[in-house]
């Protein structure tokens, strides 16, 4: 095996206009390209993730929803690391997201903490 670097996550989204808008208006993801894919009556956007990486978001009609929050088996969520987690916190609470109290992660001492994308996908901050 020879992995070179992480490349994509997959996320498939229930209203794929509300989902664009959070990644791209209020997380500020660039979009790379968006396809319609008329056969499977399914949108596919790919977004860019600062330092490398994509998120694949998809639309499907009609996708089962998610069993928990956050410990159903699978994908338990998506962490981006902000440099300055208190202003990110503010912004996304400024644009009617709710995010968690803050916490410490005991191992590091770096703060982090959790909001969730409109089907509920956790998504974590972390401290620079």
């Amino acid at each position: 095996m020879n992995i070179i670097r992480f490349h994509h996550t997959a996320i498939i989204c229930s209203d794929y206009e509300r989902s664009k808008y959070f990644y791209t208006g209020v997380l500020g993801l660039p979009v790379i390209c968006e396809t319609f894919r008329a056969e499977r009556n399914s949108y596919k956007l790919d977004l860019a993730i600062p330092g490398g990486g994509q998120i694949e978001l998809f639309s499907f009609p009609n996708p089962p929803a998610r069993l928990s929050y956050p410990e159903a088996c699978g994908l338990r969520h998506l962490a981006f690391e902000v440099a300055d987690i208190v202003a990110t916190i503010s912004d996304l609470t400024e644009q009617g997201v709710a995010v968690e109290p803050l916490r410490l992660d005991e191992l590091t001492g770096k703060p982090y903490t959790f909001f969730a994308d409109p089907d509920g996908l956790p998504i974590e901050l972390y401290g620079k």
